[in-house]
């Protein structure tokens, strides 16, 4: 009996091991390791490429930068996208504020993206619903309407803190960074508001349900990897460094505490977060790296709570194997 009891635990070990995730990681932060640790994944870029990232605010300088990723998009021959804001930092002739397109795109050419690539703003001109598996807060997602037009999505995400979110990092990329102004206003508010009213939708009676807000982003993002999983495909990149306490949506951050650390890979967007978030715990407080601030910010925020649901709703696992690809 004893010997069938440490045979079968043994098997389950066994078991849990193989269903880990991995998650590669390179410490060079260059244009040719995002293109190493692409390859790394095994899972080439197919037909109609989007990559998703955040081409930053106005006056955010900590945004990945276009000479950064260009050999990356240029080896899948992708089509940087990006949706408006749900939120404004001034009035409609702010050129910083990316909450309508003609402004949108002034910011992304003084940026320097449309200089390498062919840029999409993805709700430009119109949404459309997709569904979601898990329904607790929102009954769908609306994400900006040229996501048809694309086969495959690279999930580029600049990991950092988040005012709101409390970290930015794939699920925020995959959730917020794809939906429409609409959209975000349905995430945020846990599925109180269909359609935005910039009036309504920072109020309490909109923006109270804090966990209900990570569900919703958690839920969401689930919905744009079943929506590419269904097409051909999709993978995540995670690039650490210019790491504020705030996002890249921030028109004024604040000041880089954390030194870089690399760029990270997967398959699962679950494991590739939590990798992310345990790389920012393990870090030891010096004079010229200190996690202090952005683990309290994501503590505020209760942020990791995302990853517990996503990991819930059987979008990832928490648990993960770390491949380092460097010699």
């Amino acid at each position: 009996m004893k010997k069938t009891l440490i045979i079968m635990m043994l098997v389950i070990t066994a078991m849990t091991a193989s269903a880990q995730s991995k998650v590669y990681l390179t410490r060079e932060i260059s244009p040719e390791s995002l293109v190493k640790i692409y390859k790394a994944l095994g899972v080439p870029a197919k037909g109609r490429v989007a990559v998703k990232m955040s081409t930053g605010e106005g006056s955010n300088p900590n945004y990945l930068k276009p000479e950064l990723i260009k050999d990356l998009v240029l080896e899948v021959d992708g089509t940087i996208v990006e949706c408006n804001t749900a939120y404004g930092n001034g009035p409609e002739d702010v050129k910083d504020d990316r909450n309508n397109s003609a402004n949108h795109w002034k910011v992304i050419e003084r940026h320097g993206f449309l200089k390498y690539f062919p840029v999409d703003i993805m709700d430009e001109y119109d949404e459309m619903r997709i569904p979601v598996k898990d329904q607790s807060h929102i009954k769908y997602d609306i994400v900006g309407g040229h996501m048809a037009n694309y086969d495959f999505m690279i999930a580029l995400n600049h990991f950092k803190g988040h005012p709101m979110g409390g970290y930015g990092g794939a699920l925020k990329n995959l959730s917020i960074g794809c939906a429409s102004q609409n959209g975000k206003a349905y995430i945020h508010s846990a599925g109180k508001m269909e359609k935005l009213d910039m009036g309504k939708l920072w109020t309490p009676e909109y923006i109270g349900d804090q966990d209900g807000f990570l569900e919703s982003m958690a839920a969401a993002a689930q919905g744009v990897v079943n929506y590419f999983n269904k097409k051909q495909g999709i993978i995540y990149i995670s690039v650490m460094n210019n790491m504020s306490i705030d996002c890249d949506c921030v028109d004024h951050p604040e000041p880089v505490k954390l030194e870089d650390y690399g760029i990270l890979a997967s398959t699962d967007p679950v494991a590739l977060d939590q990798a992310c978030i345990d790389i920012i715990n393990q870090q030891k407080v010096t004079a010229k790296n200190d996690p202090t601030d952005l683990l309290k910010r994501i503590d505020k925020q209760h942020g990791t709570h995302t990853i517990d649901h996503a990991e819930q709703i059987c979008l990832g696992s928490k648990k993960y194997t770390l491949v380092s690809i460097d010699k």
